[in-house]
């Protein structure tokens, strides 16, 4: 279906509280949604409390091996990237990679064995396991938690750095504030209710800090007839995509050279009442049977290339229990 049917359609099952599972692709070309019971069989997702999963037995001994691209190549996107901002064409932009990988285990036997708050596998295309949410609707309340800055947590005093880090500060002020606008489109009475707390991710090589804040606003008595134009006016997400968005969109065509398809798209249930969504990051693609890893982060006037690779590296990981 295309956009405005997607809409439409979310905006009826919601009028009329069907629940629904829908998956929409960054570049919004694709997206899809089914009400419950009629999902595909081959799509197994776990969000938060709502899954079509029985409990599995976990797989051990993950073994993921990387082959990022040679750094001269990343140099060529980021100086894309860096050369757009230098003209003010952008304050920030997420710039993603695909890197090829070797796995010891299928995408349907890791989504048994991570852990994370959002997991989707669509076999034979993605597993995606992410710790992102988009945003929650409960209550009339819209919140977003936006996720920018992550560090390993065995760097000593790891947390003290990531929080006083001034490149890492003017991104996540700059995604805090691009959400907070996007709410306020919707909603009212927008507000940043917690500003960059640290949660710790467990991974199969190490732990990660990642920092994330939380914003909120009232919505009208009527969203739950506006579920689609909610979702659709918000995206593509503000942490995956930049600021200003239009603008920015343009510059990752141009320095990614490809469409990300669901990666960075968002995935969410509705469960008549409420409704929970998370950003598809931490994403894994399949192709025959070779597998990507897709990754990246966000470019700003003060970022260094060599940091940022390494960063785009070390966010190639399988999340544990």
């Amino acid at each position: 279906m295309n956009l405005s049917e997607f809409e439409l359609k979310l905006n009826k099952w919601g009028q009329d509280r069907v629940p629904f599972f829908f998956l929409i692709d960054f570049e919004m070309e694709r997206p899809q949604a089914w009400k419950q019971g009629e999902i595909p069989g081959e799509i197994l997702y776990s969000l938060g409390e709502k899954t079509n999963v029985e409990s599995r037995p976990k797989t051990p001994n993950i073994a993921l091996k990387k082959h990022p691209i040679p750094f001269d190549d990343y140099q060529a996107k980021f100086n894309v990237v860096r050369q757009r901002i230098s003209f003010g064409d952008s304050y920030l932009t997420n710039l993603t990679v695909k890197t090829k990988i070797d796995l010891n285990q299928s995408l349907v036997d890791l989504f048994s064995a991570v852990n994370a708050k959002y997991k989707i596998c669509w076999s034979g295309n993605f597993l995606c396991f992410s710790p992102e949410t988009f945003v929650k609707i409960t209550d009339g309340k819209i919140r977003s938690f936006p996720m920018k800055g992550t560090i390993d947590a065995a760097t000593p005093n790891a947390q003290e750095i990531i929080l006083n880090d001034a490149k890492e500060l003017s991104e996540h002020v700059t995604i805090v504030d691009l959400i907070r606008n996007d709410l306020s489109s919707i909603s009212s009475n927008v507000v940043v209710n917690k500003f960059r707390y640290v949660e710790t991710i467990n991974t199969h090589q190490k732990a990660l800090l990642q920092v994330s804040s939380e914003i909120r606003g009232d919505l009208p008595k009527n969203h739950h007839s506006n579920l689609g134009t909610i979702l659709t006016s918000l995206l593509p997400a503000g942490s995956v995509s930049g600021a200003p968005k239009n603008k920015t969109l343009q510059i990752i065509a141009d320095a990614e050279k490809e469409k990300r398809g669901y990666y960075t798209g968002v995935v969410g249930y509705f469960d008549g009442e409420n409704l929970d969504s998370g950003v598809m990051i931490r994403f894994i693609e399949q192709d025959g049977n070779q597998f990507y890893y897709r990754s990246g982060g966000g470019i700003t006037s003060q970022s260094q290339v060599e940091s940022e690779y390494q960063e785009m590296i070390d966010k190639i990981y399988v999340p544990i229990h």
